[in-house]
C-alpha cells in the first residue's frame, strides 16, 4: 500500500514547463472631453417651466396686439369711408353740382373788400351752424375760414333763437352741419332763418328728398343746397357703439374740401392769405420764411401795376359821340379805339354822366376791337361790364397771377356758366369803382346772353377766357386793368 501511494506523488524533476500566454486586454480608452455649451446653467430645473408658459408676460403681449389691432381697425375704418366719399364726388353728379353750388354760394356773396394788408371792409359772410359733436366740427370749419380770409362766424341754434339771429345779416351764407338731416334744435331754428339766403346742409343724406331739413326749407324757399357727407356702413356696425366717428370724419373733410376750394378762387395765392393770417407758431414761422424766399426770387418779375392799362389811358366815349350806350356800333369803337393811346374805349352806363374816377358801364378792349368783323361795324357793341371784371390787386407778381388764372381755367373746365345755382351774383352794375372790391365775385355767362341774342356784338365768353378782363385793385380802388390773353402771352 505504501508502496502504491509512492508511486503516485508527482515527480520532482527540474525541467521548466511553458505554458500557453493569453494576450492582456487592450487599455480603456480616455475619456471624451466635454462638449462646451453656451451659457451651461447646472443648476436644478424648475419643472413646472418645462409645461408652464410666463401667463403673465404672454396675457400683456396678447393685451398690447389686441389694442393696436383694433385702433388699426378704426383707422381702417375712417380710411374706407373716406375712399367711399371720395368715389362719391368724383361720380355722383347730384353731389358733385351740390358742391359747386356751395363753392357758388359762398365766393359769389363773399363780396368783401380784402386790401393787400389782409384787412376786411366789410361784405357777406359764412354763418356755420351745428349743436353737439356737430357745433365742434363748425367751430373748427369756422377757424379754417378765417385762416384762409374768408369770413365765417359760429352760431349756436339755441342761442340764435335767444338773440343771436341778429347776426346773420342779408348778405350771409348759411352752413348747417346735422348728420341727420333732422336734428330737433335745426328744425326748430329753420322758420327763423331768412329763406332768401343760400343755405347749404352738410349731412350724411346723398338726396335731398330724404333729407328732412331740406324738405322743409323747400316748402318756402329753392336756395337750399345738399352737401352730402355719408359714411360707409353705420358706426355700430363698424364699432358696436354710435359714437360719432367717421360721420366726423368725413364732414370734416368735405367742410376742409369746400374751405380750400372757395379760397383758391377768391384769392391769387392762398399761401400768402394764410401767411398774413397765421403769423404764429412753428407754422407761421415756417410760411414766413418762404415769403420771403418767394419774395426774393421775385424781385426782378415785375407787378401788375407795372404792366396794367391805367384807367387815366382810357377815353370815355362821351355822350357827343354816341347818343346812347345800344347806339354805339362797331366802326364808332373802331374809330375811338385808334384814336386813344392805350388802344382801349370806355362805354358809358345808361343815364349816367361818366367821371374819370368813378365810371360805370364798360369796357371795349383792344383785344375785342381787333377782332370786330366787317358785319360788325353797322351793329351795336356791347362793351365788357364792370360786373364781369376779375379783381387782383396791384401788386401781385405777373406769374403768380398767370399762374392763377391757369388754374382757374382748368377748375372750371367744362362748366356750363349758363346753369342757375339758385344763389343771386352780385352784379354792381350801378356802382362805380370806388366801391368796387378785390374780392372774385363777378357775374354767370348768362348776363350776356341777352346782349348777344339782341344782335349786339362784342365779349360774351367764358369768365377766364383771354378777352376777359382783370381789375388792378389798389386800396380798395380800382387803378387800371388788363386782358387776360395779354397777361398770359407775357408768360410764353
Amino acid at each position: 500500500m505504501v508502496q502504491l501511494c509512492q508511486q503516485q506523488r508527482p515527480i520532482q524533476n527540474s525541467e521548466v514547463y511553458v505554458l500557453r500566454q493569453v494576450p492582456p486586454f487592450p487599455p480603456l480608452s480616455p475619456p471624451s472631453p466635454i462638449t462646451p455649451a453656451e451659457d451651461f446653467d447646472d443648476s436644478p430645473v424648475d419643472s413646472r417651466g418645462l409645461t408652464q408658459p410666463d401667463i403673465a408676460v404672454c396675457g400683456k403681449k396678447l393685451a398690447v396686439e389686441e389694442r393696436i389691432a383694433r385702433a388699426v381697425h378704426v383707422l381702417a375704418t375712417e380710411t374706407a369711408a373716406l375712399q367711399n366719399l371720395t368715389q362719391l364726388y368724383s361720380s355722383d353728379s347730384i353731389v358733385r353740382d351740390g358742391f359747386t353750388r356751395a363753392v357758388d354760394a359762398i365766393t359769389s356773396r363773399h363780396a368783401s373788400r380784402s386790401n393787400k394788408d389782409g384787412g376786411r371792409c366789410g361784405g357777406g359772410k359764412l354763418v356755420v351752424i351745428g349743436v353737439g359733436k356737430s357745433g365742434h366740427i363748425a367751430k373748427k370749419l369756422v377757424a379754417t375760414f378765417n385762416s384762409l380770409a374768408i369770413h365765417a362766424i359760429f352760431l349756436h341754434p339755441t342761442e340764435a333763437l335767444h338773440g343771436d339771429l341778429g347776426q346773420i345779416t342779408p348778405h350771409d351764407t348759411l352752413l348747417l352741419i346735422t348728420f341727420s338731416g333732422k336734428t330737433p334744435e335745426l328744425l326748430a331754428l329753420l322758420p327763423h332763418l331768412d329763406p332768401s339766403l343760400p343755405l347749404i346742409l352738410l349731412t350724411s343724406h346723398t338726396r335731398p328728398e330724404t333729407c328732412e331739413i331740406i324738405v322743409r326749407h323747400r316748402q318756402h324757399s329753392d336756395t337750399a343746397i345738399l352737401l352730402p357727407a355719408p359714411i360707409h356702413e353705420a358706426e355700430t356696425a363698424s364699432f358696436g357703439v354710435s359714437a360719432p366717428t367717421t360721420s366726423t370724419t368725413v364732414a370734416l373733410a368735405v367742410g376742409d374740401a369746400l374751405a380750400i376750394v372757395a379760397a383758391r378762387e377768391l384769392h391769387p395765392s392762398v399761401a400768402d392769405v394764410f401767411a398774413r393770417n397765421h403769423p404764429g407758431g412753428a407754422i407761421g414761422a415756417a410760411l414766413w420764411a418762404n415769403a420771403k424766399k418767394r419774395g426774393q426770387e421775385e424781385e426782378e418779375t415785375p407787378n401788375l401795376r407795372a404792366v396794367m392799362v391805367s384807367l387815366e389811358d382810357i377815353p370815355i366815349l362821351s355822350p357827343t359821340t354816341a347818343a346812347s350806350p345800344t347806339a354805339v356800333t362797331g366802326l364808332g369803337v373802331l374809330r375811338a379805339g385808334y384814336s386813344s393811346p392805350s388802344g382801349w374805349v370806355w362805354l358809358p352806363g345808361p343815364n349816367s354822366t361818366e367821371k374819370a374816377s368813378h365810371r360805370t358801364g364798360g369796357v371795349v378792349s383792344p383785344r375785342t376791337i381787333r377782332g370786330l368783323s366787317v358785319e360788325a361795324m353797322a351793329q351795336p357793341v356791347t362793351a365788357i361790364p364792370r360786373s364781369a371784371f376779375i379783381p387782383v390787386t396791384a401788386d401781385t407778381s405777373v406769374s403768380r397771377a398767370a399762374e392763377w388764372i391757369r388754374g382757374m381755367r382748368t377748375a372750371t373746365a367744362g362748366s356750363d356758366s349758363g346753369e342757375s345755382d339758385g344763389t343771386e351774383r352780385s352784379t354792381e352794375t350801378n356802382e362805380g369803382f370806388g366801391s368796387m372790391g378785390t374780392s372774385m365775385s363777378m357775374t354767370s355767362g348768362s348776363d350776356f346772353s341777352s346782349a348777344s341774342s339782341s344782335g349786339s356784338v362784342g365779349y360774351h365768353q367764358g369768365l377766364y377766357d383771354d378777352e376777359a378782363i382783370m381789375a388792378i385793385m389798389e386800396k380798395g380802388e380800382c387803378v387800371g386793368l388788363l386782358e387776360i390773353g395779354t397777361l398770359l402771352g407775357m408768360e410764353a
